[in-house]
């Protein structure tokens, strides 16, 4: 069966990536096919169509060459240099690189010094201890090696999950193409989406026109579409996303738009408060145990009012205590975007972003901020450019001439340094202390046992010339796990020594997660919201961390870059 979904092709340039690595090339040429995997999987409309009509190099990252390779895929089912470099290796090699903390480079050196070319003989080795006879490959490694063996071995019923990045492209772009079908029709996202959780199952579409349950399939978007029902269709699109879709008559749009936005346990709880009152809610309206009558609202905001209750934002309903505040008049006061007024964490092509320090500060003035902490990556943190303390005192000169051409923006001088396995930093203090900001974190050995990571950190916060922690808990949505770390104890550190934590808005990583925002808020910790921004497009990612921090039920007094320059400058931690 040749491969025509973009998911197919998808795994297809992947496995080219993983072999071209396995074959030693260079790392620009495996980059590519994984970079290429990345933008086909996420496309919304249908590559293979896109191949077919000589457009595919419209995608960006797709030229000539890829052009190639996925057109024969198309055509006859099969990369011609993907075959080629499969006979080179035993098929169980493959089957290794996808296990969690192999790849393709380490496999390949266990192929060449120990002659393992299956999972089995991994199994094996790893049971024997014979991985830790090669340098670099120690105990605590056969044990995740195992791990991983027995995960790979388990039955899969985990439900693959969507970041919201890529699920909200997908949604807007849908919500869009139907209403150029009917200008008039209202459209909502619901689900877990509009609640704005980090990852979702499918997409939740609530509309007011039947009609239009028809029309799915036609468009681009869509590579399957069916109706379930006189009012719903269920549909998938290229990216491989479901999407579930609800029509309604206007006057009850609100019922069906609260009940699918959810979530369950919100409405569970909904539902006991509403029975006490005599009333019984469900996605048609609520009716009045007295007077058998069903009352149906066309907005969320005039169901809830029905129901006693000042309207819920959708990011608080996860029923962690939002009907209760609500009940007693306390639900908080949520953060907006524009209530943000700098940004304390962006990369430059000093080190892996892709623009220039004055074209970073003009992004960031552009969206009205005050200040922008220039943080490119320190030296060791091992993903490429780095800064080298030469090219920091260098770095530092930059920003300061750059600040002084620029109006209406403060330019702090920063770096986003490595937190070493014993808790040091990669600069010496005399060079952090020319800096006007620092965030330290941790870019290498995710895999310390909690006790000795936790000290890390802890160290790192109470370093006089740290002013912030990124990215906490290290971990990756549905990509990798938070590495072991007890966040209380790094809370309290935090709250005694001045350092602010940070919830980093790149989509991937939302980390502070909204469950240990809240409990950092509630132990006094001051909170900021970075963008991780790597270009000036980069700074948008910010929505991603105040929607996290409305997850977490914080407000504009809980986060400090709300603070105008001169109040933020003041509280700015000193040595």
């Amino acid at each position: 069966m040749r491969p025509t979904s973009n998911g197919q092709i998808a795994d297809a340039l992947d496995e080219l990536g993983d072999l071209y690595e396995l074959d030693g090339a260079v790392v620009h040429r495996v980059l590519a096919y994984r970079n290429a995997a990345t933008v086909v999987r996420d496309a919304a409309v249908s590559v293979a169509a896109l191949t077919r009509e000589g457009r595919v190099t419209e995608l960006p990252g797709i030229g000539a060459t890829l052009e190639q390779k996925i057109s024969d895929l198309i055509e006859t089912g099969e990369i011609p240099a993907a075959v080629k470099l499969r006979a080179r290796f035993p098929s169980g090699l493959l089957a290794i690189t996808a296990l969690p903390g192999l790849g393709p480079k380490r496999a390949r050196r266990l192929f060449d010094e120990l002659g393992i070319d299956s999972p089995q003989a991994l199994r094996e080795a790893a049971v024997t201890q014979k991985l830790r006879t090669l340098r670099g490959f120690g105990a605590k490694f056969e044990e995740s090696v195992l791990a991983s063996l027995d995960a790979a071995a388990a039955p899969q019923r985990r439900v693959r999950r969507t970041v919201l990045d890529r699920a909200l492209a997908v949604g807007e772009l849908l919500l869009a193409a139907l209403r150029e079908l009917d200008p008039g029709a209202r459209l909502e996202l619901a689900g877990s989406a509009r609640r704005r959780a980090e990852s979702v199952k499918d997409l939740d579409i609530v509309l007011d026109r039947p009609e239009l349950l028809d029309r799915v399939g036609e468009l681009e978007l869509i590579e399957t579409a069916s109706r379930t029902s006189a009012g719903a269709a269920r549909a998938r699109t290229h990216s491989g996303l479901t999407v579930e879709l609800r029509a309604v008559a206007p006057e009850q749009f609100g019922d069906l738009l609260q009940h699918l936005t959810g979530s369950a346990a919100h409405n569970a709880a909904l539902r006991e408060w509403a029975v006490r009152r005599g009333l019984h809610i469900s996605e048609y309206g609520v009716l009045d145990d007295a007077t058998a009558q069903t009352s149906v609202f066309a907005t969320e905001e005039q169901l809830y009012e029905h129901l006693g209750l000042p309207y819920i934002e959708p990011e608080l309903r996860e029923n962690r205590g939002e009907i209760e505040a609500a009940i007693a008049g306390k639900l908080p006061q949520l953060i907006e975007l524009g209530d943000i007024r700098g940004d304390l964490h962006c990369h430059t092509t000093a080190s892996d972003g892709h623009a220039s320090i004055t074209e970073m500060a003009q992004a960031a003035r552009e969206r009205g901020y005050e200040y922008l902490a220039i943080t490119d990556h320190s030296a060791s943190h091992g993903f490429g450019n780095d800064v080298s303390p030469d090219q920091l005192r260098r770095q530092i000169e930059l920003v300061r001439e750059a600040d002084g051409e620029l109006d209406d923006i403060h330019l702090l001088a920063g770096s986003e340094v490595n937190i070493l396995p014993d808790g040091s930093l990669d600069y010496d203090d005399e060079l952090l202390g020319e800096l006007d900001w620092v965030i330290a974190s941790v870019h290498t050995a995710f895999t310390l046992h909690s006790d000795a990571m936790t000290a890390r950190v802890i160290a790192a916060a109470e370093h006089p010339h740290v002013h912030a922690i990124g990215h906490l808990t290290g971990r990756m949505i549905e990509r990798r796990r938070p590495y072991e770390l007890d966040v209380d104890a790094v809370f309290a550190a935090c709250a005694r020594a001045g350092t602010l934590l940070e919830i980093n808005s790149s989509p991937n990583r939302r980390d502070l997660g909204e469950v240990h925002a809240r409990a950092a808020g509630a132990a006094g910790v001051g909170i900021l919201i970075d963008s991780d921004a790597h270009s000036p497009a980069g700074l948008d990612a910010l929505r991603y961390g105040i929607w996290t921090a409305r997850r977490a039920w914080l407000g504009p007094a809980e986060i400090v870059n709300t603070l105008p320059w001169r109040a933020f400058d003041a509280r700015r931690k000193r040595a």
